[in-house]
């Protein structure tokens, strides 16, 4: 994710702290001035959030070696101030292998919560109202067990991208399939968004955000398991572009510019005797363009990293990974040779063609 921090590593997992992180901490140290905190009372305010994401970053992991266990990579966990994303390669398909990796994450935080309350003196009484308004080091842990509930009972509600949503879907699945379970989730999530929205302007505009978080997450991830249900059964070939223009290592930027005019692409396979040597894209053209470097070869300044599809391969397969990686255009190959080219564009066409087909 742009703009983020690299934390460290955890079982091979990259650990990000995206930027926005900062300005929550620097929220939450605004407020204690405003209530003429002294300092030990903001530092301790301050650890106390970096406390609680770091059980949002166990909570993640969690999921993350869950997921590992079916053959699923976690690359990154990224910590936003809204909570942290585990970065799955992929959502396991089968309902049972859902089920667990989505119950692992709240699992953890009960864990916790029970280790803090067995360490714990009693209370003896209810807490009053000053006792969560304002954080101590007499109950900095005793928020910090209250907190882990409420982590589990907020990933509990049945919405995507929440636990709880993905929990739902992996129960429902077992009678009704995927397709099916993901459409009732989503849409119970969605409303649940609404009401979020609509309560939030009445009490806390931070339940606005959730709902909208929610909403977003829940239609998008409808959609994906819908495209893909499209791309079931259907090879790279069927969804593959062979209508393309190529450029040859050695044609200058001014050569692959009057390309870009001539015809509707934007990015361009760099290629000689079909054999792929990179990737050229709209964003390079103009960069080199600004630096006067019209008369270079284009292979001084093309991707030399790309991925590629065989086209015999899945074409459900091909579309998460470009999702994944967001990648431009990516060659397609026939026993190693350049066969055609596929986009994410592309392949939505083909989706929208299938789906008219059907109705």
């Amino acid at each position: 994710m742009k703009w983020s921090l690299t934390l460290g590593r955890v079982a091979g997992i990259r650990i990000l702290v995206h930027w926005t992180f900062v300005l929550l901490l620097g929220w939450v140290a605004f407020t204690e001035s405003q209530r003429d905190s002294d300092l030990g009372t903001i530092l301790l305010a301050v650890a106390f959030v970096l406390a609680v994401f770091a059980c949002v970053v166990l909570h993640e992991l969690g999921h993350a070696l869950t997921a590992r266990q079916y053959g699923i990579k976690t690359r990154i966990i990224t910590l936003l101030p809204i909570g942290g994303v585990a970065s799955l390669e992929r959502i396991p398909e089968k309902p049972k292998q859902e089920l667990l990796v989505a119950l692992a994450g709240p699992a953890v935080n009960v864990v916790i919560a029970l280790i803090l309350w067995l360490v714990l003196p009693g209370l003896g009484t209810m807490p009053g109202e000053e006792f969560f308004s304002r954080i101590t080091p007499a109950n900095f842990l005793y928020l910090l067990l209250f907190v882990n509930l409420m982590l589990v009972f907020f990933n509990a509600i049945p919405a995507f991208p929440m636990d709880g949503g993905r929990v739902l879907r992996a129960l429902l699945a077992f009678k009704l399939g995927r397709v099916r379970a993901t459409q009732i989730a989503a849409n119970l999530g969605q409303l649940l968004a609404i009401f979020f929205v609509f309560y939030g302007f009445f009490v806390n505009p931070f339940l606005i955000l959730i709902g909208l978080f929610v909403f977003f997450g829940a239609h998008t991830e409808n959609m994906v398991v819908q495209h893909l249900d499209f791309l079931r059964g259907h090879s790279v070939r069927e969804g593959m572009m062979t209508n393309y223009v190529t450029l040859l290592p050695t044609e200058t930027v001014r050569d692959a510019l009057n390309k870009l005019l001539m015809g509707s692409e934007h990015d361009f396979i760099v290629a000689q005797g079909g054999t792929v040597a990179g990737i050229l894209t709209r964003g390079q053209l103009m960069q080199a363009l600004k630096e006067n470097q019209t008369e270079a070869p284009v292979s001084n300044i093309m991707n030399t990293e790309f991925t590629t599809f065989d086209v015999k391969g899945k074409l459900a397969n091909a579309y998460t990974e470009l999702q994944k990686s967001r990648a431009p255009l990516c060659p397609v190959l026939e026993n190693g040779r350049l066969a055609g080219v596929i986009n994410t564009d592309n392949i939505n066409e083909f989706i929208m063609i299938k789906s008219a087909m059907m109705h």
